[in-house]
């Protein structure tokens, strides 16, 4: 029989499902079609105390980036806003 290997977020969601959503191991380890003992391997490794950091790192990280892509798309707005004035007055002076 080969080996199947899951992607992490693959990974991450079944855990959710269990943790977060209040399903059963089993039922979820069905569903998903994975042996119950990978999923609940998958819970040990992911509900460690090591794990939940790193994702809160992650978590931090992400909103971190989207908070300076937002910012990144302000700025360059009122870049181009100043390029377009820049413009007119130079082309409205004498």
């Amino acid at each position: 029989m080969a080996r199947v290997v899951y992607s992490e977020e693959f990974r991450i969601e079944a855990v959710k499902q269990v943790t977060k959503n209040g399903y059963s191991i089993s039922d979820t380890a069905e569903r998903l079609g994975v042996h119950p003992d990978s999923l609940r391997n998958w819970i040990k490794r992911l509900e460690s105390p090591q794990a939940i950091q790193k994702h809160q790192i992650l978590d931090e990280s992400q909103a971190e980036i989207k908070k300076l892509q937002k910012e990144l798309k302000r700025v360059t707005e009122e870049r181009d806003i100043l390029k377009k004035a820049a413009v007119y007055f130079a082309s409205h002076t004498n």
